[in-house]
């Protein structure tokens, strides 16, 4: 019981540090989070407080008070907390990939299956609406990056529907807080058994690519690099 007691104290020392690194992380970009958690508190507790004079029950509506109020704060510190990260990531190298790993259950990413000489970089995403393809970078740049990944994917998953989405700001493109959004909109396509079947062929190629062999030594005089760059798994 002993054991016990102090893995749950440890468990719960862990989650209260974790919230006031996530509230001090917040508030350098959110300078108001902590008046406006005060006034959706306070608020939510008051509303409820006053529907439990007005029926006659003002300690068990206060105690329900406070607890909403609670969960009330909570949510739209959540909420404040995702916005202020995505903000400090917005422009950041991999930020995407970073995304990728949060999306949820059912997806399998794989970060920077493409990228050229500039640092532009498409990542993978395997899930039950097919492939996806994310890109970001300098949007010129990346279209041919993009291009050239899925007449790859078409080549090798030819019945496995492939959607690309650009990062950024401008005309076509997805906002990065916006892109997990993005994906679970959609179309649910696949069934499970598709989905394992497509990483499984999609890891044999990262595995064939990965075996190939190359010849040692310097690079030939006069060889030239594919267009559009290197490309790194």
């Amino acid at each position: 019981m002993a054991r016990k007691d102090t893995a749950a104290d440890a468990a719960s020392t862990g989650r209260l540090k974790q919230i006031a690194l996530t509230y001090k992380m917040t508030r350098k970009a959110d300078k108001k989070v902590g008046l406006v958690l005060a006034a959706v508190g306070i608020v939510t507790f008051g509303v409820v407080l006053a529907i439990g004079f007005l029926i006659g029950h003002p300690v068990y509506l206060g105690i329900l008070g406070l607890v909403l109020a609670f969960l009330a704060a909570a949510i739209v510190f959540g909420r404040r907390a995702e916005r202020a990260a995505f903000g400090q990531m917005e422009g950041q190298p991999g930020a995407a990939a970073a995304v990728l790993d949060n999306v949820g259950r059912g997806w399998t990413t794989t970060p920077a299956v493409a990228m050229n000489r500039s640092q532009d970089v498409v990542h993978r995403a395997v899930g039950k609406a097919g492939i996806v393809l994310v890109a970001e970078g300098n949007p010129n740049r990346v279209k041919s990056l993009l291009a050239a990944e899925k007449k790859k994917m078409n080549r090798i998953v030819a019945d496995v529907p492939v959607h690309d989405l650009i990062v950024g700001t401008g005309e076509g493109q997805v906002e990065l807080k916006k892109v997990r959004t993005a994906m679970l909109k959609l179309p649910r396509v696949l069934t499970g058994p598709q989905v394992t079947a497509t990483n499984d062929r999609l890891r044999a190629l990262g595995d064939l690519m990965s075996n190939m062999p190359l010849p040692k030594g310097p690079m030939p005089k006069g060889m030239k690099l594919p267009k559009g760059g290197p490309k790194a798994r």
